[in-house]
């Protein structure tokens, strides 16, 4: 099965397509399509060169560098980076902070800010998880005492991807911690990294990697006019913001682009005289997994034809769950495919190993957190079950 697309929308797909594969640079391309971290400056590179083209942040406001697209070649666009292994723009600046500041902050707030985060000039992190508030977001208890002109933050915040390059952080805080409800007198800072008592801390993962980081703060002092939106409705900025990052969480185009490599590799890897490919039990599993991509992109654009007024449809609970599922399939399948030499990747450099099977299980141990950032996938069942289901 495949979308069939008008000629205006395939002459913009290969405008997309001729663009990602002749304008980004390969040496980062190929960094990503060898499923290994781009560097910080990879990204900044990247991001630049699509801002440059006004093609790093089309879901914007027109006037904050956005494209007046339609759906559909919101989705198109997406897609077509990620078949050609470009670094999507920062997530924490093109999906979270910079949808809520164009929605909520106030003018000054929107001419500071928005043209360093389109063009990745200010790096942003994410503070909204706690040790004892992950899932449970809004039991966080990190707060934020005003004092005169400026807040006065203290506590922690754990999970911070990519902290170690952010500049900025955006930040919810408990500012009134006698509301009713928890979800209540929630705020959203935003300050420098360096600001006096910020102290940060690597948290080593399963893959061997840093990608993530706690973030302490003691009497941080953070001007009064870095309040974005209104004093205790941080709850309401933060819904916003998930939503969004949820409708880019499926990744349809990366999975189709993993799912054709691991198809060439079962092509190469010889079992029982054959290759792997041949196996019925491999070719079911591929056309499986093929079909329920499918069915996974054709929710995808109904989620994104039916968000109104840039506030994202329901539903895209529903592509986060099952977007993270298919992601780890992929994953698990490359590692099966794989085999034995999946477990070169923990030997030691120069063995003869294809480089696609050394970082198979890295790979695959990474993208456990797909299920979990975002909102967990058992949160997101029960968002599905009240919001959607209405049970």
């Amino acid at each position: 099965m495949r979308l069939q697309l008008s000629p205006e929308l395939e002459a913009f797909r290969e405008e997309m397509r001729t663009f990602f594969t002749t304008q980004v640079p390969q040496e980062i391309r190929d960094t990503v399509a060898a499923h290994r971290h781009p560097t910080k400056e990879q990204y900044v590179e990247a991001q630049q060169v699509l801002n440059a083209a006004g093609l790093a942040v089309p879901h914007w406001p027109v006037e904050w560098g956005g494209r007046d697209w339609t759906p559909l070649q919101r989705h198109i666009w997406r897609e077509e980076m990620q078949l050609a292994s470009v670094p999507e723009p920062l997530a924490f600046n093109a999906s979270m902070i910079g949808p809520v500041i164009a929605a909520f902050g106030n003018q000054e707030q929107k001419e500071r800010f928005l043209p360093k985060t389109a063009n990745l000039d200010i790096w942003w992190c994410q503070g909204f998880s706690e040790p004892d508030a992950g899932s449970d977001l809004a039991s966080l208890r990190t707060t934020a005492v005003r004092d005169g002109d400026d807040w006065v933050v203290n506590g922690q915040k754990t999970w911070t991807t990519l902290g170690q390059h952010a500049d900025w952080i955006f930040c919810l805080v408990r500012t009134d911690p006698t509301a009713e409800k928890k979800q209540r007198g929630i705020s959203m800072l935003v300050f420098p990294m360096d600001t006096p008592g910020v102290t940060l801390r690597p948290i080593e993962l399963l893959d061997g990697g840093f990608e993530v980081n706690e973030v302490f703060f003691e009497d941080v002092r953070v001007p009064a006019e870095n309040l974005i939106g209104e004093e205790n409705r941080g709850w309401d900025y933060a819904k916003f913001l998930l939503g969004n990052e949820r409708v880019g969480i499926a990744r349809v185009g990366a999975t189709k682009r993993l799912i054709a490599q691991a198809k060439e590799h079962a092509q190469a890897i010889i079992s029982g005289g054959r290759p792997l490919a041949e196996d019925p039990r491999m070719a079911s599993r591929i056309a499986e997994l093929e079909n329920e991509l499918v069915a996974l992109e054709l929710t995808a654009l109904r989620v994104v034809a039916n968000s109104a007024d840039g506030k994202p449809h329901p539903a895209s609970s529903v592509l986060k769950l099952r977007g993270s599922e298919l992601q780890q399939a992929a994953t698990e399948l490359v590692v099966d495919i794989a085999g034995p030499l999946s477990l070169a990747s923990f030997a030691e450099d120069g063995s003869d190993v294809p480089d696609w099977a050394r970082v198979a299980t890295p790979s695959y141990l990474n993208y456990r957190k797909v299920s979990i950032y975002g909102g967990s996938n058992e949160v997101q069942r029960t968002i599905i079950a009240g919001s959607i289901l209405g049970l």
